[in-house]
This record gives structure tokens, sequence and C-alpha cells, in this order.
């Protein structure tokens, strides 16, 4: 069984039952969940003019490998409604891989560790509640410490 966290984001619509549903499909679809943070709201991260975010984080086992696992995060996605046009657009549910294993992996279509998660601390926040020990393997700071050297403009977008 791989060890993966996963990401959760919702800026639109009932949030709280679009996080719920994507936990359902999450549990349905890619294995069992180990591990939740608490819920979290945010300001939106690289762009303006949205609604505040609900975000968390979570843990799950899971047998899938990492390609197969994002195609199956997509379906999940576009199931719940997502519809992608532009980049850091509103949305009903984004689920980012932020860690598989300890895993390093660069592909053309995805990037373990999460390439910008030790900048967000909409990520890093919900992520030290449930694994603030894990290593980043790339960069080898602790959860807690890449949230301790976060740059202070990113702590204005926890609500």
């Amino acid at each position: 069984m791989n060890k993966v966290y996963l990401s959760l984001g919702t800026n639109m619509g009932n949030r709280e039952q679009h996080l719920k549903d994507a936990m359902i499909e999450i549990d349905k679809k890619l294995g069992i969940i180990t591990n939740q943070s608490s819920v979290i709201e945010t300001t939106p991260w690289g762009v303006e003019n949205q609604e505040n975010y609900l975000n968390q984080v979570i843990c799950i086992q899971t047998e899938l490998a990492p390609l197969p696992l994002l195609q199956v995060i997509h379906q999940i996605e576009k199931g719940l409604g997502r519809i992608r046009k532009q980049k850091w657009e509103a949305r009903i549910i984004d689920i980012d891989i932020i860690f598989y294993n300890d895993e390093i992996i660069e592909e053309q279509s995805l990037t373990i560790p999460h390439p910008l998660m030790h900048i967000r601390q909409f990520v890093l926040e919900p992520l030290d509640e449930i694994a603030p020990g894990y290593i980043h393997p790339r960069l080898q700071k602790t959860i807690t410490e890449l949230l301790q050297n976060l740059p202070d403009e990113e702590s204005d977008h926890i609500r």
C-alpha cells in the first residue's frame, strides 16, 4: 500500500458538501482515508475576485500507482462538476497530490511532491495538523519547519 497526502479545496456553491462528496468518492475509488485535517477557510491564492476557499488535507492508503491515481482524481473532480478552463479559476473541487510515499516524481503531467505546496499556507497548515514531522523528500525539512519558514505575505490567506 502507498501512503498519499491529498489537498482538497473548494470555493463554489455548498463548499462543505463538496468536501464531503469528494471524501466519499476518494474512499470509494482511491483507497482508505486514514487521517484528515480540520477544514480551514482561506482567501484565493494567486488570483483576486473569487470567493474564499475551504481547504483540507487528507492521508490515504492506496494501491494505485501515481499516474493512475492522478487519472482517477481527475475523474472524481469531473464527476463532482469541476470544469477546467484556466489556471487558478474558481472550482467546485480541487484535489492535488501533495506526497506519494517519500517519492520524487517528475513526469510531464505530474510532479510529486507538489511543486508549490511548500509556499502555500492553505496546504501546510492542515498538513502540519496531521503530519507535522513528515519530511519533505526534496527539501529535507519537516512540515512544521516549512510552515514556520513561510513568508509573511502567505499568512494573509488564512481566515
